[in-house]
């Protein structure tokens, strides 16, 4: 079984993949056109033959998919300080030049050897040079950094929406209203207005961005979707099946808990002071949809989303960091691992009925 991180993962370096794959359909299409009945290419004199070109449309694909693991995996992590366009530019620019690199290196082992001589003979490099600059291979060359441009544009695009949400776009699931059942959890940091006005403006939301990267990784872990952020709240959601398997939607609480612990350090030499937050979660039917038109955004509505707020709201009130609704904790599998406290029922402005509340504690 993958974990929801690697399957997140893969979900994120597919569309490197299908992209890559269309350009170089899209490439063997204009090459067919533009050859017509040559069977070689005129300014090479290199046979041509269609199925061949086909091949390559499927090795696109494999180069996509190869680069979207390096960028995922690691080279998207070198310029996450950079602004949009700074990082496609470097990055496209970092993959050109590997890739120029590659073939200098596969160009000149392979021209040595067919020549019988050393890498340092001039012949080998003078045959370098006709290659290189062959309008053929410099049009390639233009290709590949188109290609490499537009994968990575959606792929930021994708990042600041979030990869879920583009899909959902693109898919048109959301074009019409649907009714779905969810878990919602508003998670919302202590005295955060202190902590704004002690740091100021600036500081505050640095420490923000610091806090929220920390918690990101439980959220993804635990198979969570962040909805929104709201100044210093997150609203995390997760499809019912995946919140109430293996107790998701709350080992993602305690997940964050500890997550926060292990960087006091940080947060006390950067901040002189140490976040920490209080939750309500709550589960019931939600109605989510495509709404607006200068911006679109796909939105959750309904008594679900109120209802999770205002049982967070009184975490003060019973002076306690975690607050779940009975329907939520009846449908949760919770052991004897798990220490839990019932609080009676609790008033909540605008709904007609009471609800009983609980609070959790991990052993």
């Amino acid at each position: 079984m993958l974990s929801p991180k690697k399957r997140r993962n893969i979900s994120r370096i597919i569309p490197f993949g299908v992209i890559w794959y269309i350009f170089g359909l899209v490439y063997v299409i204009v090459e067919k056109g533009i050859l017509g009945e040559f069977d070689y290419h005129p300014s090479t004199g290199i046979p041509y033959k269609l199925k061949v070109s086909f091949l390559f449309s499927f090795s696109m694909a494999l180069v996509g998919l190869v680069v979207g693991t390096v960028e995922i995996l690691y080279l998207n992590r070198l310029f996450i300080h950079k602004n949009f366009w700074q990082k496609i530019f470097y990055k496209t620019l970092i993959y050109i030049l590997l890739n120029f690199g590659f073939t200098v290196i596969a160009y000149t082992s392979g021209t040595a050897l067919e020549l019988r001589t050393n890498l340092l003979d001039p012949a080998v490099w003078e045959r370098l040079y006709v290659f290189v600059s062959n309008i053929a291979y410099l049009s390639v060359e233009v290709y590949t950094a188109l290609t490499l441009s537009v994968s990575l544009f959606y792929f930021e695009i994708s990042e600041n929406i979030g990869h879920g949400v583009l899909l959902n776009f693109f898919k048109g699931k959301y074009h019409q209203p649907s009714i779905e059942e969810r878990i919602f959890m508003f998670l919302d940091m202590k005295s955060s207005t202190t902590i704004a006005e002690k740091l100021g403006h600036v500081r505050y939301f640095e420490m923000l961005s610091d806090y929220y990267a920390d918690l990101s990784n439980s959220i993804v872990g635990y198979s969570g979707e962040i909805y929104q952020y709201v100044g210093d709240e997150i609203i995390v959601s997760w499809k019912v099946e995946k919140g109430l398997k293996n107790n998701n939607c709350l080992q993602c609480y305690f997940d964050m808990k500890n997550s926060l612990e292990k960087h006091v350090e940080k947060y006390r030499k950067k901040y002189g002071l140490v976040p920490t937050f209080k939750a309500g979660l709550h589960v019931g039917e939600a109605t989510t949809g495509e709404i607006g038109v200068i911006k679109k955004e796909i939105i959750f509505t309904g008594d679900v989303l109120n209802t999770t707020a205002r049982i967070q709201g009184l975490c003060n009130t019973y002076k306690v960091d975690l607050l779940i609704s009975a329907d939520l904790q009846k449908r949760l599998e919770l052991t004897s691992d798990w220490q839990i406290k019932p609080l009676g029922k609790s008033e909540l402005r605008g709904r007609s009925e009471n609800i009983e509340l609980f609070t959790i504690h991990s052993q």
